[in-house]
């Protein structure tokens, strides 16, 4: 079974958004760790080399694969915002209905510019995604 290869580093948080090359994603991902900072409650911390994340979770699937990650976060990627969110909560899709120029995928936002995004929307699902890890796994604060 292959061994997962996004887990918790030792790496400093504040340094890895300082080393964002654009001036905006910059902003924009030190605005998200104040956010997600003040809704979980919980401190950040690198998973992998791209991934701040808040909180963990210990996972075993059908398959017998296991593992760890984080419970809610994002990555500041050249192209685009992507934030970390369980959809499994039964406000979602009207919450992303209502967030903006958004698109998303498995359990992942895609934000260009925070600017155009409801950052009160966003905060609604992070609290949500949250519950929702909390009902389907051991959640622990890291």
């Amino acid at each position: 079974m292959a061994e997962t290869r996004t887990k918790p580093t030792r790496a400093s948080v504040k340094d890895f958004i300082g080393e964002v090359e654009s001036e905006a994603r910059r902003k924009d991902a030190e605005a998200l760790h104040k956010l997600f900072s003040k809704v979980t409650g919980w401190k950040a911390q690198m998973w992998g080399p791209n991934i701040v994340g808040f909180g963990s979770y210990h996972y075993t699937y059908e398959t017998g694969h296991t593992g760890e990650m984080c419970v809610v976060g994002f990555s500041p990627r050249k192209t685009h915002m992507v934030v970390y969110i369980s959809g499994d909560f039964p406000e979602y899709e009207a919450l992303k209905d209502r967030l903006g120029k958004v698109k998303s995928g498995t359990a992942c936002l895609y934000i260009n510019k925070l600017a155009e995004i409801d950052l009160d929307v966003l905060e609604e699902m992070i609290k949500g995604g949250v519950a929702a890890m909390k009902r389907a796994w051991p959640v622990t604060a890291v």
